[in-house]
């Protein structure tokens, strides 16, 4: 199960997801609110923190997380500070009782992944495309919007048209016709 544990928080954040299962796992601690608090009344342990990036919304509170849970935290470039492991681009990875391919996916940051399962049909997008069409800025540093664009065609070409469940870096989760939320991005990045 995915839950979102930045929901109704007013602050400067990205969607935080508790994935519960038989592998439990942070994706993404976000930043400027009490995290551990919301995670300790989920949970009482975590096996691993997922990181799609690590701008600074997205890992704001990590080192809060690692402390109150000890805990191991996986990432494209375990040269960032604060990444412990990495990731390789097409490795399966567990989050809940699900396999993921982890999808290298830059052009919002160089080390930018999305996670896909095709038994579950759920994509976690990060700040690749949101809902609506909306897409990761390429306007901060190791952006780029052709980059982008390829990795959005890519993750296109990976996913089912039968995807469930889309959970995005920021903004509500999109449960119905997900799939074309993110052809709708492809087609958005190119125009913008």
């Amino acid at each position: 199960m995915v839950t979102n544990l930045a929901q109704g928080v007013q602050a400067f954040t990205s969607n935080v997801y508790l994935v519960t299962g038989e592998r439990t796992v942070l994706v993404d601690p976000g930043a400027n609110f009490d995290v551990v608090d919301r995670l300790e009344s989920q949970v009482d342990d975590l096996d691993a923190v997922v990181l799609t990036h690590t701008h600074p919304d997205h890992v704001g509170n990590l080192e809060a997380v690692k402390s109150a849970f000890d805990v191991e935290v996986w990432g494209y470039d375990p040269s960032i500070d604060g990444v412990d492991h990495g990731i390789a681009d097409e490795e399966t990875v567990q989050l809940g009782d699900h396999e993921y391919v982890a999808l290298h996916t830059p052009g919002h940051k160089d080390d930018h992944l999305c996670f896909y399962s095709a038994d579950a049909g759920i994509l976690i997008a990060g700040d690749l495309v949101f809902q609506n069409g909306s897409f990761g800025r390429t306007d901060l540093e190791e952006g780029d919007r052709e980059t982008l664009i390829e990795s959005i065609d890519r993750v296109l070409d990976r996913i089912s048209p039968e995807l469930v469940e889309l959970h995005t870096g920021h903004g509500p989760s999109v449960t119905t016709n997900p799939y074309d939320h993110v052809e709708l991005s492809s087609q958005m990045a190119r125009q913008a």
